[in-house]
């Protein structure tokens, strides 16, 4: 999109001339017509007025803004709303000094339906990355007046969630990293190391021990098939990635991640938080119980858990109370269950929902320290034990060759 000059005559026959954004010529047609004017000639924007990082967006291009950048342009504008600043000044500012390319045009385009009479919330409902989390937060500011104390719960709601999801991730990846590596070490042994030795050991004309064949069988069979180890494995994870994207696929890989040793409970753990600090910061807010919960199904990762929020959904919409249905959840801890009750029998759930949002993430530093801990000396015990076994086989008939002798 670009400032376009145009010239002609006004909606009065006047002769007239003046600049319009857009992204077509089409299109400045078509706003023009719009306003009654005709006309005579247009030129393009010049190439010092591009933007080409609005071009990167419109072109598909640049990477879309995540958690963290939303994060620091909320509590910017929180910032700048409690000390009075018009919202549209505010957008204007937020606009000038955003490096995001994406945020940087989503933060234009929500000025441009704010400055034509739209609500912030509506602006911000038709962009890409402001969720419906958020624009109900926004909107219950804008309607409570109180827009400035909502940015603030949400930028440091985002912070939170960004926090907890980058725990997971490193809880996760960090196993995978080193066993991939161990993995590759271990190939690279058979395949490169071992065939080295298998001539020396066949000269010898002694009967193999059954570990040193082993290890020769395998050494072979790497060496015929490790071209399509790379491809294959490509093809398996392809294949996953795209199951997992269905209902079906996406519920069955939630449940087995749900049930990993040590992992299970850092994903359950951590998706609990998510809720119960999404949960109490939309309560916080005002938003009905019901509507809430709508909201929170739509914010959970974990499939299974989200399908579990949905039937207490059902249950509270029947008449139950919350806490009713939330306690015949397997994984869900009776003693949350329980605290969940007194905050809604005293009135001051989003509080009690906070708190255990705060336990919850506790637990979650706790189990993934125990992880990694536990994780370590496994693969240390693992890929030592391999490469011991590789090692044996290959010394033990030089050392039976020797006793031999």
């Amino acid at each position: 999109m670009g400032m376009w000059s145009w010239e002609g005559l006004d909606k009065n026959g006047r002769r007239s001339a003046g600049q319009i954004e857009a992204n077509s010529e089409k299109e400045v047609r078509r706003l023009l017509r719009g306003q009654g004017a005709r006309v005579k000639k247009i030129t393009p924007p010049s190439l010092l007025e591009f933007d080409l990082g609005e071009w990167m967006v419109e072109k598909g291009f640049a990477k879309s803004f995540g958690t963290k950048e939303l994060s620091t342009f909320t509590k910017q504008m929180a910032i700048m709303i409690n000390a009075g600043v018009p919202i549209m000044m505010a957008l204007e500012i937020l606009y000038k000094s955003e490096k995001n390319p994406s945020l940087k045009k989503a933060v234009k385009e929500i000025a441009r339906d704010v400055s034509e009479g739209k609500t912030l919330a509506e602006g911000m409902g038709k962009q890409n990355g402001f969720t419906r989390l958020y624009c109900n937060l926004v909107k219950a500011g804008e309607v409570g007046g109180i827009l400035d104390t909502i940015l603030d719960k949400l930028s440091v709601h985002l912070e939170k969630q960004e926090k907890t999801k980058s725990q997971i991730k490193s809880a996760m990846s960090y196993p995978l990293i080193v066993s991939l590596i161990g993995a590759a070490v271990v190939w690279a042994l058979i395949t490169f190391v071992v065939p080295q030795f298998v001539g020396m050991l066949i000269e010898t004309g002694q009967e193999l021990p059954a570990i040193t064949q082993f290890v020769i069988d395998v050494s072979d069979f790497c060496g015929a098939y490790s071209m399509y180890f790379v491809p294959g494995f490509v093809v398996v994870m392809m294949g996953i990635s795209s199951w997992g994207k269905t209902p079906v696929g996406k519920i069955a890989i939630d449940n087995i991640m749900m049930r990993m040793p040590a992992f299970g409970t850092i994903v359950i753990k951590g998706n609990l938080s998510s809720f119960s600090r999404t949960l109490a910061t939309l309560l916080g807010a005002g938003v009905s119980l019901i509507d809430a919960l709508e909201i929170c199904v739509e914010t959970i990762d974990n499939a299974v858990i989200a399908r579990d929020i949905e039937d207490v959904k059902k249950k509270v919409i029947e008449g139950k109370t919350f806490t009713e249905p939330l306690l015949k959840i397997e994984y869900f801890p009776e003693m949350v269950g329980q605290m969940i009750k007194v905050g809604e029998q005293t009135g001051s759930i989003d509080n009690m929902l906070d708190k255990i949002a705060n336990v919850f993430e506790d637990e979650v530093d706790e189990a993934i320290n125990a992880a990694t801990k536990l994780m370590e000396p496994i693969i240390i015990v693992v890929l030592g034990g391999i490469i011991a076994t590789i090692l044996v086989a290959i010394y033990l008939p030089m050392f039976m060759a020797g006793g031999g002798a």
